[in-house]
């Protein structure tokens, strides 16, 4: 068979005398599996330009293909892009003749190019989409300088849709504790929609995020650049403030809470006026109402204020990472904030107070679903905890395992640590368990949701520490305040057991419940939320995610 005059009919019509590419080039908008002899190969095929307009766009895609590095996301939208114009004989999709013969872009491409000229508003940065290589005014009635531009123009189409759908950032590049699955856009399906499209502007507006808080944030940047939020001075971060202490952040403090400098002599001593007004501001933004001016108050004030431009495109790159669907029913814990909350069709019908790994032993950022519940669980101690806080201890004091109410293993055989020959003894090959009871570091109940990072949501057998302020402090799971309030919550759909169910089971021996309803949870990670009425609540950047963010996009 002569592959090379083969006629092959697709949807813009049949292509006669039809060009065939490398394979190597990959991956084709137009092939067909056909048989040769024996075998079975895959065939692309390539309509041939008809007018010098073609011949260009077709060069154009060559040269984008021939230039960019094997294995990059320029070579791969270039092979698609080329495939995609061969199917139709490389007919522009974005030119238009007048009747006077001049060549321009179309209207509907037009409103594609302002819309890469607003992208700021959303979050993105025009220059990403009208790039060098797009100089739209210097092609202006050009029309083979035009048809160079056409691959390039739908190229930067692909490039908006999938930053706005799934964010500008590999989300690993910026922590290795972020484990968030990368949504991606069927870009062969998008070029089709978009050719067929009367309005692609639009089209591509549609892969933003849809969640309020986006929407909110949004919003909230267009305000900035509006010049409708006045910059204000942040108040710098420093020690904590208490009662009756001297700082020189203490004139901002008055001047951002509408608090009056006392007189002349005032000496910038945090007074009680002051610590007044600052746990009735406390109190307003979820904070604990303790009076202390520390790294989430002065947070929380200075998102009060507006937050930067930067903050609030970081928050919405990573709403980006986001999965489209949080569920209708679904839990979402926001590390920043140390809370957790429970939401119903879009509204948040429970809350509580939580507390999350430290710095050095992140609560990582995911997605899973809730499938168990566990009362009196024990304890298996994670490798980490395991190899740096407790082996130690244990080969410093064999006695150390029934203080804490452990378990010693080797081999899946329970053994006595005092038998053990320490100085000798390799402690990776030991594996620790603490036994249910009011000591056990999980409390009375855990809430599961298999992963590989070993960590899911649990009591606490040290509830006290749920009054600070800053509440990082556990070695990456995540502590919930008032448990079994929590419980009640999350099994309002659950038909297999109950609460009650759940109380009723306490004691000294381990019991699973394993849930019918597998409820989706949302491990997050936000320094800025926004409530429904406005309110712009701002948190502590505890792991660095939201620098690291900024940093890497190039904010200011």
């Amino acid at each position: 068979m002569n592959i090379k005059s083969f006629t092959f009919g697709i949807g813009l019509g049949v292509f006669a005398a039809a060009s065939v590419l490398p394979l190597t080039i990959l991956p084709a908008a137009a092939y067909e599996t056909v048989l040769v002899g024996e075998f079975e190969t895959a065939r692309i095929l390539v309509a041939p330009p008809r007018n010098g307009l073609e011949r260009t766009i077709r060069d154009g895609l060559r040269d984008a293909i021939a230039t960019a590095p094997a294995g990059s996301r320029a070579r791969t939208d270039a092979e698609q892009l080329y495939y995609f114009y061969g199917a139709r004989h490389f007919a522009p999709l974005w030119l238009v003749e007048d009747e006077a013969g001049n060549t321009a872009f179309t209207p509907a491409a037009q409103g594609v190019i302002d819309l890469f000229g607003r992208a700021h508003l959303e979050g993105l940065d025009p220059a990403d989409y009208l790039t060098g290589a797009l100089d739209i005014p210097a092609a202006s009635g050009d029309p083979q300088r035009l048809a160079a531009l056409e691959g390039e123009f739908s190229a930067a189409m692909l490039r908006y849709a999938r930053d706005a759908h799934s964010g500008r950032l590999d989300p690993a590049s910026v922590s290795g504790y972020i484990d968030v699955a990368i949504k991606r856009v069927d870009e062969k399906a998008l070029l089709e929609n978009l050719s067929a499209s009367d309005d692609p502007a639009a089209l591509l507006m549609s892969f933003h995020p849809a969640h309020r808080e986006f929407v909110a944030l949004r919003d909230l940047l267009a305000r900035h650049y509006d010049g409708a939020i006045e910059a204000v001075e942040a108040i710098p971060d420093g020690k904590l403030i208490r009662t009756g202490m001297s700082d020189p952040r203490v004139p901002l403090l008055r001047e951002r809470l509408g608090v009056p400098v006392p007189g002349e002599d005032f000496t910038g001593v945090y007074d009680q006026t002051l610590v007044a007004a600052v746990k009735d501001f406390q109190t307003t933004m979820g904070l604990n109402p303790d009076g202390v001016v520390g790294p989430a108050t002065i947070a929380a004030l200075n998102g009060a204020a507006g937050a930067t431009r930067a903050e609030i495109v970081a928050n919405m790159e990573r709403w980006r990472w986001m999965p489209e669907d949080l569920g209708d029913f679904h839990v979402l814990v926001n590390v920043p904030e140390y809370r957790l909350e429970v939401s119903k069709y879009g509204e948040t019908v429970w809350e509580t107070r939580v507390i999350v790994g430290q710095t050095r032993r992140q609560t990582p950022i995911f997605s899973d679903k809730i499938r168990h519940v566990v009362t009196n669980p024990y304890w298996n101690v994670p490798p980490t905890i395991l190899r740096q806080d407790v082996m130690p201890r244990v080969a410093a004091n064999p006695g150390y395992i029934a203080s804490q109410n452990m378990e010693l293993f080797y081999g899946g055989q329970r053994v006595d640590p005092f038998s053990v020959n320490w100085s000798e003894a390799n402690p990776a090959v030991f594996r620790v368990r603490q036994k249910p009871g009011r000591s056990n570091a999980l409390g009375m109940v855990k809430f599961l949701f298999p992963n590989t990072h070993d960590v899911y949501l649990h009591d606490t057998n040290s509830p006290g520490l749920f009054q600070r302020s800053m509440r990082a402090i556990s070695s990456g799971c995540v502590r919930v305040e008032n448990p079994f309030e929590f419980a009640r919550a999350l099994l309002e759909f659950e038909p297999n057991f109950t609460v009650a169910s759940l109380e009723s089971s306490l004691g000294n021996n381990e019991r699973w419940f394993n849930m019918d309803q597998h409820v989706p949870v949302h491990l997050s990670y936000f320094t800025l939320r926004i409530d429904e009425d406005g309110t712009v609540r701002s948190f502590a950047d505890i792991y660095g995610h939201d620098g690291r963010v900024i940093e890497m996009l190039g904010l200011e």
